[in-house]
């Protein structure tokens, strides 16, 4: 198939339109010359917009909450949590989780994060990515969606083709959608079973998404996946006992972790981990459960990982 001039043009004209309804592609005559103010009075101006973006997440919590619950339901029964974007919001994505498995000991296949050309978008603008639904499908194929899946489109404006296309075709396939836009109606939350809209408001620089729509956006995929985490028992109180011991500094937090939940010893935290192959929780069991490492291994599992059932089974 082959476009025109006009083609092109008419395609043109009508973004542009789109755009102009968008909140968060609002110009801000205020603003016009803040390039003539000094470093820090647009620094000033910058973390006073910056503060506004929690009171906007505030608004959805509810909704956040409901999308927690329903992730959190289907991950329990060997679910996977699927993020898709492009530009910004992918690269979010991408870093909630790929952030997953050493927090939270996770597989790097439970949590997942797709940004619309590939890894190399990461770093590199990939032309025209972001604009393909049909890419979106085949980025999800590759994956095999089950109806315990659940797949999160992100995209500041909510009308992005490939964060779109990837709840469309998740949905089809019975998975759970998430749309996580900055606009209010988004074709995003329209397709998704959970539309979450944290209206930002027009950004500091016209159109720069990466700035309030961003962070509101990394504020949101925090709650999704550590409180989703918090839920299948990846935590002790607020306790990383999940975490991965994969560095110097890792190993350290994992002994201090041991020590704030049970009070042991030096001595009996590096007896509890050298019985459990250094896995904290498990090592907080056998300190506070009196259970040696096998017996902890076998309640954790009955358990489904969660340290405070397990703990009342060893102490019932």
């Amino acid at each position: 198939m082959t476009f025109s001039t006009a083609d092109a043009s008419s395609n043109y004209h009508s973004l542009r339109a789109e755009l102009e309804t968008l909140t968060t592609e609002a110009f801000r005559p205020e603003l016009s010359e803040i390039d003539r103010l000094s470093t820090l009075e647009i620094a000033k101006i910058m973390n006073a917009e910056d503060a506004t973006v929690p009171t906007a997440v505030a608004t959805q919590l509810p909704r956040i909450a409901a999308a927690i619950d329903a992730v959190a339901e289907r991950m329990s029964r060997g679910g996977r949590l699927i993020y898709a974007g492009a530009g910004t919001a992918g690269r979010l994505g991408v870093l909630d989780a790929s952030e997953c498995p050493p927090t939270f000991n996770t597989d790097p296949s439970e949590v997942v994060g797709l940004i619309a050309g590939g890894p190399s978008a990461m770093v590199t603008s990939v032309e025209g990515a972001e604009d393909s639904k049909e890419l979106a499908e085949a980025d999800l194929k590759e994956l095999s969606l089950t109806p315990d899946d659940t797949v999160v489109g992100v995209s500041a404006s909510g009308r992005t083709p490939y964060a779109v296309g990837a709840v469309e075709h998740a949905r089809a396939r019975g998975a759970l959608t998430i749309g996580l836009s900055c606009n209010a109606h988004s074709a995003l939350a329209a397709a998704s079973e959970h539309g979450i809209e944290i209206v930002v408001g027009p950004e500091l620089l016209t159109g720069s998404t990466r700035l309030k729509a961003g962070t509101a956006q990394k504020l949101v995929l925090n709650m999704l996946s550590t409180i989703t985490m918090i839920r299948l028992g990846k935590t002790y109180g607020n306790l990383m006992v999940d975490v991965r011991a994969s560095n110097e500094k890792l190993r350290a937090r994992s002994r201090r972790i041991v020590a704030l939940a049970t009070g042991a010893s030096d001595e009996e935290i590096e007896q509890a981990l050298a019985a459990t192959d250094g896995e904290v929780k498990n090592a907080i069991l056998t300190i506070l459960g009196g259970v040696d490492g096998p017996t902890a291994a076998r309640l954790l599992e009955e358990s489904d990982g969660h340290l405070r059932a397990a703990l009342a089974a060893s102490t019932g």
